[in-house]
């Protein structure tokens, strides 16, 4: 038993139902990340985050040095985007990222001279010294400030403009801030590595996060099959009150609403949100990116991404600029594998099959997962035997099985009716349905097709 297992917290540590599926960590848990040669040209999308996109902060073949806006918006939820070279802009085009989505983008092609590159830029970002003597010199408006000039995103994936989350509502207080450490997704392991050798950088960023917030107490919750993480962040965060608790094993507990669950042992509301129950979550590399907005004043240019699976030949942690092909990184991981049939975006749970290598990373894509031919090979889909399987492991309660078949025939009055937009599209539903209906397929269809109110 550690100290993060006798550490007293009013939840369970788990949630009801959920899955166990194979995580394979081990293909990459164990390799330190690497820093990605800094490639030829980068690909700036100027929507990375849920809220109003940005719209071009610079003219075509403009000089820009890392870090430089090239894409603002005056709304509140948004987050603007920066240069993660040094080189020349060309004019804005379209690219299609992996959800489907069609944004604007900023073409840079790279100098030839880059101010930080190997192990100067990790250094830069996540090394160095992390003394939070100094934070309580912050005001909390001064913080969400600099977390908003810095274009920070949810990096676990969901991207929500983190200055939204970090802005005090006198109506909905705050006393919990819970840094999410779980990374549950199997494969990726992104998290896990920025634990092991960051872990100074994300206390002190769950530190200026709270007090931003106005959270009494943090909590930092990594899932038991990370002992090495949960060790590291125990001895990271000694003597500076904040707690570092083991969840149980179990997908999807890194959901923010099942976390709060397993932790808190409150349940926010359908179509709620955390703060309605006085949490905030931030994921971790999240947590080390306000510390790094905050204490540097640098913003969002770079993330640490896993690009794993039994498809690709060599697989890394990687740092990466934002902008970055996965051709880039695949190419770096030294190609794919002969048996490699599908790259997807993201994890194999909730993530996208990429129909273009050529497509840019952005601050939310946490890994790029190649999986073999015989790992795709699907049985033929057949009629719902209504075993009730998707709805004892759907984490929310729903009725999977109802709402897809809704989404297909588009009957929106049924879809509204058994809460389509309350799905997370976790996976789990289509993970046990031995009639291999496409379920998360036909939801997220539906949710793009359902006309709004």
């Amino acid at each position: 038993m550690t100290v993060a297992d006798t550490i007293k917290i009013p939840g369970r540590r788990s949630f009801a139902r959920g899955i166990h599926p194979d995580d394979k960590k081990t293909l990459c848990s164990g390799s330190p990340a690497e820093i990605l040669p800094t490639p030829q040209s980068v690909l700036i999308p100027l929507s990375q985050h849920i809220g109003a996109p940005c719209k071009a902060a610079v003219k075509p073949r403009t000089d820009v040095a890392v870090g430089d806006v090239v894409g603002d918006s005056e709304a509140f939820v948004s987050a603007p985007v920066h240069a993660s070279v040094a080189g020349t802009t060309a004019a804005a085009t379209v690219v299609t990222l992996p959800n489907g989505q069609h944004v604007g983008a900023i073409p840079i092609t790279t100098a030839e001279e880059q101010p930080l590159t190997g192990r100067a830029l990790w250094d830069d970002i996540y090394g160095g010294d992390w003394s939070i003597d100094a934070i309580d010199s912050f005001e909390p408006k001064r913080i969400a400030e600099a977390v908003r000039a810095a274009g920070l995103v949810g990096m676990g994936g969901a991207t929500f403009p983190t200055h939204v989350k970090l802005a005090r509502n006198p109506d909905k207080p705050i006393d919990t801030l819970l840094i999410n450490g779980c990374e549950c997704e199997p494969y990726l392991t992104s998290d896990h590595r920025l634990m092991l050798e960051a872990p100074k950088a994300i206390i002190a960023g769950a530190i200026l996060a709270a007090r931003a917030a106005g959270a009494e107490r943090i909590i930092i919750a990594i899932e038991d099959n990370k002992p090495d993480a949960i060790e590291k962040m125990q001895s990271a965060a000694g003597g500076t009150g904040v707690d570092v608790v083991g969840v149980h094993t179990l997908y999807p507990m890194g959901g923010e609403k099942q976390l709060i669950v397993a932790v808190m042992a409150r349940e926010v509301p359908t179509g709620g949100l955390p703060l309605d129950v006085g949490v905030v979550v931030v994921n971790v590399a999240t947590a080390a990116a306000v510390a790094r907005a905050v204490m540097r004043e640098k913003p969002l240019t770079h993330r640490i991404i896993s690009v794993t699976g039994e498809g690709i030949a060599t697989p890394k942690n990687i740092l990466a600029p934002v902008g970055a092909s996965y051709a880039d990184l695949i190419e770096f991981c030294g190609g794919l594998t002969d048996q490699a049939s599908r790259v997807i975006s993201g994890g194999p749970m909730m993530g996208f099959t990429l129909g273009d290598l050529e497509t840019p990373v952005t601050k939310g894509t946490s890994g790029v997962v190649v999986l073999t031919e015989a790992q795709t090979r699907k049985a033929d889909e057949t009629a719902c035997v209504r075993c009730g399987r998707c709805v004892e492991v759907c984490p929310l309660g729903l009725v999977p099985t109802r709402i897809a078949l809704a989404a297909r025939n588009n009957d929106w009055e049924m879809a509204r009716r058994y809460y389509i937009t309350a799905c997370c599209e976790c996976g789990c539903c289509a993970y046990v349905c031995p009639a291999e209906i496409p379920l998360v397929q036909l939801i997220r269809a539906g949710k793009a097709g359902m006309p709004r109110d």
